[in-house]
């Protein structure tokens, strides 16, 4: 089946295909100089092994690569070529790099030197173990100074680093299978990646607590050296199970619960937009509408007289998130904040408060910012907004809640985000994302246990980067970390990735998700200057109506033998109970769903699932009901 990309990806340039490397049992696939996917006897063994550059404000060069070598054969391959990175005032970055394996090792060497001195946050391997099957296993730690230590993967997501000071460490990959990664050149450390939602463990060059950026100097080779070692006594050859005949397999599961209401984030920069927009708005009917207020960006009475207009054409509930200054007392400015919703006759259903400062992230090894103490911010929100529920946590993403855990006492409710693309903006990396899910909201339940909770907006473009003075433009439409567009967001692969995002948060038990804006670049609708006609609707938006009008029924879970390509569920409203199933990858893909009783498949009993698709089946009876 042949696609145009621009509907896949909204636009034509497209994640050239990787290169398959072979040893034996062994294998990975090289794909822009680095290694993903690496697999033994069929099962991964590690994400990825990438020779990474950062910026001063952790952003990710794309290098450009020159003299690639590629040599094959049945048990060796070999792989040689020469990066540079362009950096600021001229500067130059240029690593030589050969990659070796064979049927049980992996070599991947670099050096670096920079013939002017560069500017760099980090410059090294990161290597990622996956979460799925490997969360909570036994792990053993070789330290830089040679001790030895059995531990285990974190379960829970850990907020700081589970394990410093590396020089290697070995897991099982399957019995009778272990593999150890053994790391050289420099001091390595681990970071718990799903808090980010990426879905693995990053273990990463130079500790977070020493200074950055840092220079490296001029003419200094920096040289490193990753190398995985599989050390097998199976003897045996693992044949990959749950799929049969080809197809991915859906069997209905045993967890059910209610689907959450659904949220629209409205900004003031778009909040025009918005009213024009309204009859679509209706259209869509969210459960709840989420204003976003910033007095430090600006953001005054006017806006709240904007959000009253918009809130009065809505039916459902509101919700103002607030990023409280905190430059005087928060009894101050949350009184302040009061005095202007008054006068634009704006009264929310809720507020959402946290201070502007916990937006940005405190790494290992720094200082939090000043701030005043939470408590007495969420007093002084009750006493400012009377008879409003008021909630807190992170306006930023999962990482800063789980590092500066909120006293939830006085709040109604718990919230915070995720982005997809703060590390890599790959395609496969976007949607593994979707895996880390799960592991996150288990945590926050850790953490929090059944206080009312809600997630968003989290959307594939950055509204605000936590880690750096900026997110990144991206004026060419490209795949950016950290960039405020996304040109996915505009096609196929937003929707699938957000119902996606949906499923995979199902467990939660969410009061409201938010997924998207309605106007502008996180929108359900294309603003002007966009590559979608102005007002055109985006196939995000089937997607979130979908949703909204599911807020309340009742689902069941769907269990894929392949969750990484497909996913589904089953939910019951007032027209009947339907099988709902998404496509996350670039390929067709065919499903046996027969087990949940649909109808609308072929003569096999199967179903072919277009590339990044959506499929919404009546039931034959009510899955529901069994």
């Amino acid at each position: 089946m042949t696609i145009d990309a621009f509907k896949l990806y909204g636009t034509h340039l497209v994640d050239p295909p990787p290169v398959r490397l072979r040893a034996g049992k062994l294998e990975a696939d090289l794909a822009n100089g680095n290694l993903r996917t690496i697999r033994y006897d069929g099962t991964e063994v590690l994400r990825a092994i990438s020779y990474l550059v950062r910026d001063r404000d952790w952003g990710t060069y794309s290098p450009d690569i020159a003299d690639l070598r590629i040599e094959q054969s049945d048990d060796r391959f070999e792989v040689a070529y020469l990066a540079r990175c362009e950096g600021p005032d001229d500067t130059k970055l240029i690593i030589d790099v050969r990659i070796v394996g064979s049927p049980d090792r992996l070599d991947f060497e670099a050096e670096a030197i920079a013939p002017t001195g560069f500017e760099t946050n980090r410059c090294g391997f990161c290597i990622l173990h996956p979460i799925v099957i490997v969360a909570g296993s036994p792990a053993t730690v070789e330290h830089v100074d040679g001790q030895i230590v059995a531990t285990r993967f974190p379960d829970v997501i850990e907020p700081w680093q589970p394990f410093k000071e590396m020089r290697a460490i070995t897991h099982a990959v399957m019995p009778g299978v272990q593999a150890e990664c053994r790391m050289e050149g420099d001091t390595f450390e681990m970071e718990d990646q799903r808090n980010w939602s990426d879905a693995s463990y990053k273990t990463y060059v130079r500790p977070l607590a020493l200074r950055w950026p840092y220079q490296i100097a001029a003419n200094q080779p920096v040289r490193q050296k990753t190398s995985l070692v599989i050390r097998d006594i199976s003897g045996s050859t693992r044949h990959p199970s749950g799929v049969s005949g080809g197809a991915i397999k859906l069997e209905l599961g045993g967890r059910t619960g209610t689907m959450p209401d659904i949220g629209v984030i409205i900004t003031p920069e778009e909040a025009d937009a918005s009213l024009s927009a309204k009859s679509v708005l209706s259209e869509i009917a969210p459960q709840e509408l989420l204003f976003h207020f910033d007095p430090g960006a600006g953001h005054d009475v006017e806006a709240l007289r904007r959000f009253a207009a918009i809130a009065a054409a809505h039916r459902g509930r509101s919700m103002l998130e607030i990023a409280l200054p905190s430059r005087s007392s928060p009894s101050s400015e949350a009184a302040e904040i009061a005095r202007q919703m008054r006068l634009a006759e704006f009264r929310p259903d809720a507020i959402m408060i946290s201070p502007s400062v916990d937006r940005q992230s405190t790494p290992p090894g720094s200082k939090w910012p000043d701030c005043p103490p939470l408590d007495e911010v969420y007093a002084a929100a009750h006493a400012a907004f009377p008879g409003i529920r008021i909630g807190g946590g992170m306006l930023s993403y999962f990482t800063e809640l789980n590092r500066k855990r909120v006293p939830d006492g006085q709040l109604d409710f718990v919230s915070h985000c995720t982005n997809p693309i703060v590390h890599a903006a790959d395609d496969l990396s976007v949607m593994q994302t979707l895996e880390a899910l799960p592991f996150i909201t288990r945590s926050v339940r850790a953490i929090y246990g059944d206080k009312p909770y809600r997630i968003g907006p989290s959307t594939i473009p950055m509204r605000q980067n936590p880690y750096g003075s900026r997110t990144m433009d991206n004026p060419a439409g490209g795949r950016i970390p950290m960039a405020n567009r996304d040109p996915r967001h505009n096609a196929r692969f937003g929707q699938a990735f957000a119902l996606g995002y949906a499923i995979r948060v199902l467990g939660a038990d969410l009061e409201c998700l938010t997924l998207s804006a309605l106007s502008g670049p996180f929108g359900l609708i294309a603003g002007s200057g966009e590559p979608t006609e102005q007002g055109g609707r985006r196939p995000l938006f089937d997607t979130v109506r979908t949703l909204c009008q599911l807020a309340g029924a009742t689902w069941r879970e769907c269990v894929s033998s392949s969750p990484s390509e497909v996913l589904s569920f089953v939910a019951r409203d007032a027209t009947g109970a339907r099988l709902y199933i998404v496509n996350l990858t670039s390929e067709e893909r065919k499903v046996d769903c027969g087990a949940c009783g649909p109808t609308g498949k072929d003569s096999s009993g199967d179903l072919l699932l277009a590339p990044l698709a959506v499929a919404v089946l009546p039931l034959e009876h009510d899955a529901l009901a069994d």
